[in-house]
């Protein structure tokens, strides 16, 4: 008898590779200056990984408690209160998740039910859709406003209907770095005052907004936090995206929720390194200075592409910078964002990411996206090869 391997419908037939990963292949083929990922190239701070090392020799090896190590969930419920003015219970309202994205997941298996819609604004970041379809939701997409990329509060009201189970909101913005004003936070807090629609509010840049700008997070207005799942990443903060170690800050009671799907989904996330970022947060200089250290990154990376004809958008937040490509012009005629991106990864040596591939339908507006979370002479090689545009 010949084995066979059983077929099943699948659940996503409709994805495929991302294309971070096929640009970065493509980046590493070529060995261009990858700017796409949105990861940096340099260590994090010594110290930290002493904490780390500490723990384990300690003998903190062990399975942590499932919502967390308790000074780590007490240093940020400190730390929310401290910057937003808002105390939530370390005990029964954060919880330490297996990185942003597993709390982005997790937060929609265990509210979202079959036929529920949940609104996303595009562009968005990659796996919100996916999540929804995964839970059995159904995704409806609001597009920011092209260009500006803010929100278009007419279109997201006209979008809540008795299905609306939820809104994911992402602010700083991952692809555009638009940063939420506190008049649109306040606006948006009104539009859903009468619904009952949970909000999922991705913060994970929440320290890369740049001056004058600040950050605006949902804890600082009563009628948002009050449904709110506010999800935070260390590995932005702190230059480890590689550790995956993130926090959920929500009402007690739906932290319960969440709990009841966190608890078989990852169960626990690793202990030496809960022990290490609490001992480390000690200290709020390395979030207090970020936006600083990341903005001379990105001052110095604007600088550099004036002298080309991309057009620069607005960078008030995250670690990238979007332009506008209309005005190039390359041997390669009519190039959509996309082939774009592969042309000038293979014949500049730059790699970089359509916004293209943030939207359902491909929207292609001539914008694409570099990441500027790079040591001062990556950032140098890539504005060299760059300026040959």
């Amino acid at each position: 008898m010949i084995a066979r391997t059983p077929t099943f419908p699948s659940k996503t037939p409709h994805i495929g590779t991302t294309i971070f990963t096929v640009m970065s292949a493509l980046a590493a083929e070529k060995q261009a200056v990858n700017l796409g990922q949105g990861f940096p190239d340099f260590d994090c701070d010594p110290t930290l990984l002493d904490g780390v090392t500490a723990a384990m020799r300690e003998g903190l090896n062990q399975y942590p408690p499932m919502t967390g190590v308790a000074p780590l969930r007490e240093a940020v419920s400190a730390k929310i209160e401290a910057l937003y003015g808002r105390r939530y219970d370390p005990v029964s309202e954060i919880t330490v998740t297996a990185g942003a994205t597993q709390a982005i997941l997790t937060i929609i298996l265990a509210t979202v039910h079959a036929g529920d819609e949940v609104i996303v604004l595009e562009p968005c970041y990659d796996s919100y859709v996916p999540n929804i379809e995964l839970a059995g939701g159904v995704p409806v997409r609001v597009p920011l406003v092209p260009g500006t990329f803010r929100p278009d509060f007419d279109k997201l009201a006209a979008a809540i209907t008795p299905k609306t189970r939820a809104l994911i909101i992402n602010s700083p913005h991952n692809p555009s770095g638009m940063v939420w004003s506190r008049e649109e936070m306040l606006r948006l807090q009104e539009i859903l005052a009468p619904t009952n629609v949970l909000l999922i509010s991705d913060e994970v840049y929440e320290h890369m907004v740049y001056a004058p700008l600040q950050h605006w997070s949902a804890a600082q207005f009563d009628g948002l936090a009050a449904r709110a799942f506010i999800v935070s990443s260390f590995g932005k903060t702190y230059h480890v995206t590689g550790w995956k170690v993130g926090t959920v800050a929500a009402p007690a009671s739906l932290s319960h929720e969440f709990r009841k799907v966190h608890q078989f989904n990852v169960f626990t996330v690793n202990t030496p390194m809960q022990h290490g970022l609490a001992r480390y947060m000690a200290d709020p200089k390395p979030y207090l200075e970020l936006p600083a250290f990341y903005q001379r990154k990105r001052d110095l990376f604007r600088q550099g592409l004036e002298t080309t004809k991309f057009r620069l958008l607005p960078g008030e937040g995250t670690y990238f910078q979007c332009v506008d490509i209309s005005g190039l012009s390359v041997p390669e005629k009519n190039l959509g964002e996309a082939e774009f991106c592969k042309w000038l990864t293979r014949e500049v040596g730059v790699a970089a990411i359509p916004l293209s591939a943030f939207y359902g339908n491909g929207f292609d507006q001539n914008v694409i996206r570099f990441c500027f979370a790079k040591k001062d002479e990556t950032l140098k090689l890539a504005l060299a090869r760059l300026a040959r545009l």
